[in-house]
């Protein structure tokens, strides 16, 4: 997981204040535009503060997200569902708009490229899922939800390539040609890293960071990733991937994620699941 300063570095704000430097409860302060560098304003896109609070309170929060095949019901965007875990894990009262191309709301489209997820909370506004929930774990946290940046690089580090790596092969056709074969042995070489990591070291948890006894940020937005991993290697490779047989510690640790209720709270049907695969494999 990236830190706070770096992760937020690529949101963008709804409201045009001058930019802070942090988080920090602080007013902002005028910035001279010519005394100010590029990679400053980059890492301060996204950080305004309005001087009406010090800090963001709760409520007022808008999710906009991919709509499923009618339009209007939730869509299969995984990196939605991560926010959503994150916004039941913490609580957090919010309104869910799922959106098309042509339902989007024109400011999105205008200043943010039509980025989905997309947090409107009040006057601000957050793209890219991990900006999104970083910035609800830093300022509402209970409970928290980032552990220590050692222990989080490392399982980081173990899920890298895995996201990619479902993509490449649930969008490869033909099924079960050689290149289908390379594809399903990078997935397979990325599985193997997250079975390994949960099978090394001292733990005590069974979660993904450290020793797994807190549920973190990782593991919201790995949750997703391998449900999709599941639906889709069922659906479009007739489960060419055994997860039951060659990775025992992965499979116990997706039962247990499956069925935390924020995950089970922010789902969405298989077969929306199906759809936005099959959709994706028509355009390759």
């Amino acid at each position: 997981m990236k830190s706070i300063a770096l992760g937020m570095a690529a949101a963008v704000a709804c409201q045009w204040t001058v930019p802070a430097s942090s988080f920090a409860p602080t007013l902002a302060r005028p910035v001279n535009p010519a005394k100010s560098s590029a990679l400053a304003a980059i890492r301060n896109r996204g950080l305004e503060i309005s001087e009406e609070a010090a800090a963001p309170m709760p409520g007022g929060m808008i999710l906009y997200v991919k709509a499923g095949p009618d339009g209007s019901s939730l869509g299969d965007c995984p990196f939605a569902h991560f926010v959503r875990i994150v916004l039941h894990e913490k609580g957090l009262d919010y309104e869910i708009r799922p959106s098309t191309e042509d339902t989007k709301p024109q400011w999105l489209i205008d200043y943010y490229d039509g980025s989905m997820p997309a947090l409107r909370h009040r006057k601000e506004c957050y793209v890219d899922s991990n900006v999104i929930a970083e910035y609800l774990d830093f300022f509402f946290q209970e409970p928290r939800m980032a552990d220590k940046k050692r222990l989080s690089a490392e399982a980081a580090e173990a899920t890298d390539g895995l996201f990619p790596a479902i993509a490449k092969y649930l969008k490869h056709t033909p099924d079960g040609d050689e290149k289908d074969d390379e594809l399903k042995s990078s997935l397979i070489e990325a599985l193997r890293r997250l079975e390994g990591h949960l099978a090394a070291g001292d733990r005590s948890g069974p979660f993904f960071v450290g020793n797994g006894e807190i549920f973190t940020l990782i593991d919201a937005s790995l949750a997703p990733k391998l449900h999709h991993m599941q639906v889709g290697v069922n659906e479009f490779k007739g489960g060419a991937v055994d997860i039951d047989d060659d990775f025992p510690k992965l499979r116990a640790y997706m039962d247990l994620v499956f069925a935390r209720k924020s995950f089970v709270d922010a789902l969405y049907p298989e077969e929306t699941v199906a759809w936005g695969w099959s959709n994706a494999r028509k355009s390759t």
